[in-house]
């Protein structure tokens, strides 16, 4: 078997500890001797079954000998069952998760081979006592060894006895991936030549890894991970703090950041993400973008969300690995857009999508905040320019030019039928963004462009139901949530003296939650802090909501809000884990879910 004879030929590389000057300094040395197909793979069948027409297995495989121990990685196949010459995913979990039944039944209904690489080494779903997971041997790349994913130097859980990237997480968790598609190439019901790869958050890294080493795959979609310059200040918001390598910066910038990957990336990408994500920096990954060597590059950022996004986003992750590899549909270009700064004028962004034919809408999203987690997008007015329907004119108003201006656009395309996701619910429409584009506050007041914009005490009359919003288990009766970041933004920010007031009503009693969050992502600014207000509500009738700052309490009740100035996020929800095994609010609401009126500022 494989693990009797090890992994000597192509794996010798990764199996012996190198000297100082073997160090491979940059991405082409780090992986021109690994070649994930010429060993054995010695795949262990741990169990298989039948779930109407498409076949499970749950297997392991061997990754590779390092520091003299096997490295076995457990995942789980789907495929359609009596079929042939089918094109093939890997499937990357995120951190603290693992292997996805769920994943690759879905991409199996959708016509793949889907194989889902359990790297973490979480119990595997349905596991039964005694079956194989993963086992790492010597080496431990997982996340209980975080420091690995920053780390260049020796240590135990390690390669190299000096300073290397193959001492890096990612490094190994790649190959480990890598191995995957042989696994998928060697299978009969493959067709070699249609390999993709996809996943989420650390995933998404992984995935971004795989595309920039692996010339089998031919589709790359990570959502939530894989863009570069995270060690890079943030030119605009530079107290903000980075990650740090442990090791040599530049080495690790050279053979290990994702900025070192893009231009190796030759295949079609397609990034998915929201807005706001902590993980996957928007700004950062148009940077990352711009360094991949073609432009069959699309992007989709959920406006408001944190790691996740709604549907008219999800969708368009299947329909790109469909138009890859199977060639049964085509996402619209990236649109065209122009930010046009005019003297003595408000600026305006000028948008031309593709297949104007099939667009739904079309949404322009603009901003003054320079921190990219915690900026709040405003939705602009945009009027259609021509009768065709091809050119979409919004306006950018501003309060100063001593503010920078981020803009970009979402494209909304009507599908020719539904699609469906995951849990089965149907989409009938896609969206694609355009690239953002960025003028500072120099250039706008070079340009002299007029900042005619004035502040607000009407923050929200929920005309456009929660556009400036985003929601959380909005279908559930009692875990509903709604955010919005609407409240840091100078023109409706609160000020000294000022009361937040909101008109709600309600079928049934209910005590509601008012929710502060303070300095959420921005910790040069101070500690992030939840703090709540608790309101009892009758049935029935409109009520008045005015609420000071110190009416925010911690869960202890030890400490208040002492200003609006460092409010990120403001919430309404149903109830809050008070932390002791309780709650605040109403755990089990009543009736429909509230209305909510005129949300203001009030002397």
């Amino acid at each position: 078997s494989c693990s009797a004879i090890g992994f000597m030929a192509i794996f010798l590389c990764a199996a012996s500890m190198l000297s100082a000057q073997q160090v491979p300094t940059t991405v082409s040395e780090l992986w021109e001797d690994i070649d994930p197909r010429v060993e054995l793979l010695d795949i262990h069948l741990v169990r298989k079954w039948d779930e109407d027409d498409i076949e499970i297995r749950y297997i392991t495989y061997a990754v590779g000998t390092f520091k003299g121990k096997v490295s076995r990685v457990a995942a789980f196949i789907a495929l359609p069952k009596g079929r042939t010459g089918l094109p093939a995913l890997v499937h990357i979990h995120g951190g603290g998760q693992r292997a996805s039944l769920n994943e690759v039944r879905y991409y199996a209904h959708r016509g793949y081979v889907c194989l889902s690489v359990n790297w973490g080494g979480r119990e595997m779903e349905s596991a039964k006592p005694g079956e194989e997971n993963t086992d790492w041997g010597a080496v431990d790349p997982t996340q209980n060894n975080v420091r690995g994913y920053f780390n260049l130097e020796p240590g135990d859980l390690y390669l190299d006895s000096v300073e290397s990237p193959r001492n890096n997480n990612w490094y190994l968790l790649t190959i480990a991936c890598r191995r995957g598609l042989t696994v998928l190439e060697q299978m009969d019901e493959v067709d070699a030549e249609r390999l993709g790869v996809y996943g989420h958050s650390m995933g998404g890294n992984l995935t971004v890894y795989v595309a920039g080493t692996d010339k089998r795959v031919k589709v790359a979609a990570p959502s939530v991970g894989g863009q570069g310059y995270r060690m890079d200040p943030l030119e605009l918001v530079p107290q903000q703090r980075r990650h740090t390598a442990a090791g040599d910066l530049a080495l690790f910038q050279n053979t290990i950041s994702f900025q070192a990957y893009a231009p190796h990336i030759s295949i079609p990408i397609h990034w998915l993400s929201g807005t706001n994500d902590f993980h996957q920096i928007m700004d950062d990954t148009f940077r990352t973008a711009a360094l991949i060597p073609h432009d069959e590059i699309r992007f989709s950022f959920s406006p408001h969300l944190n790691h996740r996004f709604t549907p008219e986003f999800a969708i368009t992750r299947p329909l790109w690995i469909d138009q890859h590899l199977k060639g049964t549909y085509g996402l619209s270009e990236s649109p065209n857009t122009d930010l046009i700064l005019v003297m003595n004028e408000t600026p305006s962004f000028l948008v031309q999508p593709k297949n104007a034919g099939i667009i739904s809408r079309v949404e322009v999203m603009y901003s003054i905040d320079p921190d990219p987690q915690a900026r709040f997008w405003r939705t602009a007015n945009t009027k259609v320019l021509e009768a065709k329907e091809t050119s979409f004119l919004a306006t950018l108003p501003l309060l100063s030019t001593d503010q920078h201006l981020f803009v970009f656009a979402n494209v909304y395309y009507r599908l020719a039928k539904a699609e469906s996701l995951m849990r089965g619910q149907k989409v009938q429409e896609y969206a694609i963004s355009s690239v953002m584009h960025t003028a500072r506050s120099k250039e706008l007041k070079r340009a002299g462009v007029l900042a005619d914009d004035e502040k607000s005490n009407l923050i929200d009359n929920f005309s456009k139901g929660f556009q400036d919003w985003y929601t959380l288990n909005e279908a559930n009766p009692h875990h509903w949530q709604y955010w919005t970041r609407k409240l840091n933004d100078p023109k409706w920010m609160g000020e000294d003296g000022e009361k937040l007031t909101i008109d709600v009503r309600v079928e049934k009693a209910n005590r509601i939650v008012f929710a502060m969050n303070e300095n959420f992502f921005r910790s040069y600014r101070g500690p992030s802090r939840l703090t709540y207000a608790v309101v009892e509500l009758t049935a029935g009738e409109w009520q008045t909501v005015s609420l000071k700052p110190e009416d925010f309490k911690t869960l202890d009740g030890k400490e208040s809000l002492e200003h609006w100035r460092h409010v990120d996020e403001f919430g309404v929800r149903a109830f809050v884990d008070d932390g002791q095994g309780g709650f605040i609010g109403s755990q089990k609401w009543q009736g429909k879910q509230p209305e909510l009126r005129h949300l203001r500022w009030e002397r």
